[in-house]
């Protein structure tokens, strides 16, 4: 599903990363774990086509993403992509629905389709009774699910996450983690899922482990 090879990239004289090799599977869930400054951030951003490599290539889905040009990437990224941040980035004058249904409306879905699809995914996530409520008043966790729910929206290959529960508390925070886990099993997606939480590694399909910009296991 997802394979990267001799990925390197450089901040003026730093290097972040310094070849990476990386495969993953179609239907798993892979934890890049690591110390901070290790680069987890940054090879996220590059698998999920947000940053581009100095030097290297990444394949999803059996197409090579930096060889489009920007109209393309940004059409291949809102198909095939889905993104999780710590942050939910939902828009506050807007309801979970109509959150939930943005990238398919980008996409050209139409309006009727867009919102079945989304309201199935907010019940599947325990949010039937949601729908119609803006972000302001959700709890953080349901905001969060909502934020999952609007990356699974158009069906992507691959979902990426980045410290996705760093801001839930500790009963969301597991409820987050159980809930990628049904979403593997459930819709076969790859989840890559950069993660300070030991457990939650623990329980992946496969940990990666980074340190100085480089994968150590």
């Amino acid at each position: 599903m997802i394979q990267a090879r001799n990925i390197t990239k450089s901040f003026g004289d730093l290097q972040v990363l310094k070849g990476i090799d990386l495969y993953v599977p179609k239907g798993k869930l892979y934890s890049i774990v690591g110390p901070s400054g290790a680069g987890k951030t940054t090879l996220l951003q590059i698998l999920g086509s947000l940053s581009k490599p100095d030097s290297g290539e990444v394949i999803i889905n059996q197409q090579s993403v930096f060889s489009f040009n920007e109209k393309k990437m940004a059409a291949f990224r809102n198909r095939e992509i889905g993104f999780v941040f710590q942050f939910h980035y939902l828009l506050p004058e807007f309801t979970a629905l109509e959150n939930v249904c943005i990238p398919a409306f980008i996409a050209k879905t139409n309006k009727k389709d867009a919102e079945k699809r989304a309201m199935e995914l907010l019940k599947f996530l325990g949010l039937g009774d949601r729908l119609t409520h803006k972000p302001n008043e959700l709890s953080g966790g349901e905001r969060q699910r909502v934020a999952v729910a609007r990356a699974l929206v158009n069906e992507p290959a691959v979902v990426f996450a980045d410290e996705p529960s760093g801001n839930l508390d500790t009963q969301n925070r597991q409820d987050l983690h159980d809930l990628f886990f049904s979403l593997r099993d459930r819709f076969k997606q790859s989840f890559v899922i950069v993660t300070h939480d030991e457990n939650f590694a623990s329980q992946s399909d496969e940990i990666i482990q980074m340190r100085d910009g480089l994968i150590e296991s």
